[in-house]
């Protein structure tokens, strides 16, 4: 987003207008933000867009494993169809999820642990018990795009610079809305009366049309930039509704958010937990003391591992921890239950469909994912990531007894929590359908729109190759005699201590824009 207003002092000369006090300062932060968020704009713009109709595009690119025709006859049993599923894997491989899904032509699906700590999807036809395929979840489509989404495919490095990529837009985006926004600037009339320029009282309906309406009959830089100008403002609540919202999920700063609002009963409320007493599942007496006797010879993450490939419901993992594709926000930091303790040990464990069947009376009845115990200490954990934040639910379930252990609803989060569930849920384009997915789409295009247009306004004002070695890339000149913009600098330390990374960077950012680009100019053309 760039101003509207004559901000070069060729044409300020010409029409005796003048720009305002720090236009240029916020004009090169401006510069800063966009230089470096603009490529990852337009990654997060993408692969957003693509995962907001992740419920339309799957279908079509997996109709055979997806897609099954509904049939008269019941489905079979979910512990049939999981051995089933068992079966067409190589032995050894664990299963750690179910998907659960009433939809009638939706296929059944497991995912197991295989060695080497690959995850592996199988569909079946629920109605006739049919392998129709397996996936490799890493690679999954929309699993793909998910990672280049958080993390540019680049692990935790990459998950850092998208980080710093949203918190970079923030200094973007306010920073074009302050620049696009109407001033009154005092003009002189051919007589030598004072008269309102285009941003003054008396033409201010036209200004304000001018400065939400792109100049269609300009041309080169003045077209560009009234676009560009045009649709940040328009775009500027959503695309900062969009970090916002997204900021909570990163995996740096997000993750000790969470952590610090779990903490302070902003996030899942410390009652969650039965008054912070451990949850405990029944355990076999001969299964407890072969545990028992494994962690006494320092061996019992070696037993653990021998009993579930992917370490699920270990000691000290937490919610965000298990095979889950979504888990809620505010139960990711929320410790997994464990069963170190025994007791009067049930005949059997208790199966897969004894779960499901207990889902229903609780009002859990689709669209929701079991992880499996992996481990003999182990619990059946359901996770149920609707659409509805106030439907959301994580159930934790004996898997011996069957004993509900914890009920986690919507009402139990904290303030913190209950505002980004709502937030996510818009985020992702679920909260009321395909118009929140459209919307969101139109967000996201526009930002990486947003993108582009300042690619073209850089370009068309860049500096002449023999002015190259002066001025650099092209960044703006510095005012002679900026203002103190106290609230401007507070703003930005603010920012710097709420998100220490930034700080870091916008650290290095003003040894830079001093250091390599500190020689004072004067005003060029914008």
């Amino acid at each position: 987003m760039s101003a509207t207003l004559p901000t070069s002092g060729t044409r300020a000369a010409r029409t005796g207008g003048t720009v305002h006090p720090g236009y240029r300062t916020l004009w090169r932060w401006h510069f800063y933000a966009g230089l470096f968020v603009m490529p990852f704009l337009i990654v997060l713009a993408v692969t957003g867009t693509i995962y907001c109709f992740q419920p339309q595009i799957e279908p079509l690119l997996y109709p055979h494993r997806l897609v099954v025709a509904p049939a008269a006859v019941p489905r079979l049993p979910a512990d049939a169809l999981l051995a089933r599923a068992r079966a067409a894997l190589p032995p050894g491989a664990l299963p750690v999820r179910a998907h659960i899904d009433a939809n009638p032509a939706r296929s059944a699906e497991f995912v197991f642990a295989l060695d080497g700590g690959r995850k592996e999807s199988v569909y079946l036809n629920p109605y006739s018990g049919e392998v129709l395929g397996t996936l490799d979840v890493e690679r999954r489509f929309m699993q793909v795009d998910r990672m280049l989404h958080r993390k540019l495919l680049l692990g935790k490095p990459g998950e850092l610079l998208m980080e710093l990529a949203a918190c970079w837009t923030l200094v973007m985006i306010v920073t074009g809305v302050a620049l696009w926004w109407p001033r009154e600037t005092r003009e002189r009339s051919s007589n030598g009366g004072p008269t309102w320029g285009r941003t003054g009282v008396r033409t201010g309906v036209r200004t304000i049309r001018a400065a939400l309406w792109p100049r269609f009959g300009a041309t080169g830089r003045p077209f560009w930039k009234s676009l560009h100008s045009a649709i940040g403002i328009w775009l500027a609540v959503g695309a900062l509704a969009f970090v916002l919202s997204g900021l909570p999920w990163t995996g740096s700063w997000g993750k000790q958010f969470k952590a610090l609002a779990t903490r302070a009963s902003l996030g899942a409320p410390r009652g969650a937990w039965g008054g912070g007493l451990p949850l405990r599942s029944t355990l076999p007496a001969a299964q407890n003391a072969h545990i028992a006797s494994s962690a006494n010879h320092g061996d019992r993450a070696a037993e653990a591992e021998h009993a579930g490939h992917d370490m699920a419901s270990m000691p000290g993992m937490v919610m965000d921890d298990l095979p889950l594709p979504n888990v809620p926000w505010a139960v990711g930091a929320v410790p997994v239950p464990q069963s170190p303790e025994g007791g009067a040990p049930p005949a059997a464990r208790w199966s897969l469909d004894q779960v499901v069947a207990q889902m229903r009376p609780l009002g859990i009845e689709s669209g929701y994912d079991i992880a499996l115990p992996a481990t003999a200490t182990g619990v059946y954990v359901v996770s149920y990531f609707p659409a509805d934040p106030q439907a959301e639910r994580t159930v934790y379930i004996d898997q011996y007894s069957g004993k509900v252990l914890k009920d986690i609803r919507y009402a139990d989060y904290g303030a913190v929590s209950q505002v980004i569930s709502y937030g996510t849920s818009l985020h992702m384009g679920r909260y009321f359908g395909l118009a929140n997915q459209l919307i969101c789409a139109a967000i996201s295009l526009g930002i990486a729109a947003l993108a582009v247009t300042g690619c073209a306004m850089w370009w068309l004002r860049r500096p002449a190759r023999a002015e190259r070695t002066a001025r650099g890339l092209g960044v703006p000149s510095r005012e002679r005699a900026a203002p103190p913009m106290r609230a401007w600098k507070a703003g930005l330390a603010m920012l710097g201590v709420i998100f220490p990374l930034m700080g870091a960077t916008i650290v290095a950012v003003w040894l830079l824009d001093r250091l390599a680009f500190g020689r004072s100019r004067n005003l060029s053309s914008s």
